[in-house]
């Protein structure tokens, strides 16, 4: 296959559950980038915890975050495109007043309900810390890239109240909810004009909901072994978890071979 850049997810993908690239995840795309291929990140995360990755990683393409609300340049971290939204304020209400955390991401930073073990850890990967904690009904974001709620009974009758006018992820432990029609497949379609690619020059690899679009729209849609069946059947190929190195094992059997051939 003739491949020009591959667009992987981090969560799942390429980080191990430990939040780690492994050495031979790191190795695969050194070599990718030596063979001309493009590589890019297409995270759920914020900027600040995904540049300590793309830094590690070496890679001077665009980071697309948040599900595609939002891409940054890699040098200077300026903002290429930030699609925003405002839930409505009733909506907004019963949204932060959630049982669990939430999290609102926006282009000022973020702010949470709490300071959870989740939240920690964002900070001590992005060695920056929230906005504002506390009461979100205080909050007024017109400017929210999206919203993350981590509560595993939240009410499903509110999903079409929400899809309205906004798009919504359901994960196990919560939902996500971002601007309409904007996803990772935007995010990464924006990319492609910019580089000028095709979506048969473009491979996708992830593992979660949020995943899925990018990977049924992509030329080549790869769902990590510890995908989810909904995330598998949307895709072309199916690889080994991310635990037993499933990202770098499809690139060496599909992307570098035909370099090598």
């Amino acid at each position: 296959m003739k491949i020009k850049a591959v667009f992987i997810d981090m969560d799942g993908t390429l980080l191990t559950h430990d939040h780690v690239i492994s050495p031979r995840n790191l190795q695969v795309i050194h070599h990718l980038k030596q063979q001309g291929v493009y590589v890019f990140l297409a995270t759920g995360r914020q900027m600040d915890i995904t540049v300590p990755y793309h830094q590690m990683l070496g890679l001077k393409t665009p980071m697309i975050c948040l599900n595609g609300a939002a891409i940054y340049e890699s040098f200077s971290l300026d903002p290429l495109i930030l699609r925003t939204f405002c839930l409505e304020k009733t909506l907004h209400d019963i949204v932060v007043n959630s049982p669990g955390n939430v999290i609102i991401h926006t282009t000022d930073g973020m702010y949470c309900k709490e300071l959870d073990s989740v939240v920690q850890r964002w900070v001590q990967e992005g060695h920056k810390g929230p906005v504002y904690v506390g009461d979100l009904t205080k909050i007024r974001c017109g400017n929210a890239l999206k919203y993350s709620v981590m509560a595993r009974s939240l009410d499903h009758s509110l999903d079409q109240i929400i899809q309205h006018n906004n798009d919504i992820i359901r994960w196990q432990v919560g939902i996500e909810i971002g601007a309409k029609g904007v996803s990772k497949w935007t995010g990464i379609q924006y990319v492609m004009n910019k580089y000028r690619l095709t979506k048969h020059e473009v491979i996708a690899i992830g593992d979660g909901p949020n995943d899925m679009e990018m990977l049924k729209e992509a030329g080549t849609g790869v769902a990590m072994g510890n995908a989810g069946n909904e995330v598998k059947a949307v895709a072309d190929f199916i690889t080994l978890p991310c635990e037993d190195d499933g990202l770098a094992d499809f690139i060496e059997k599909h992307i570098l071979k035909s370099f090598s051939a």
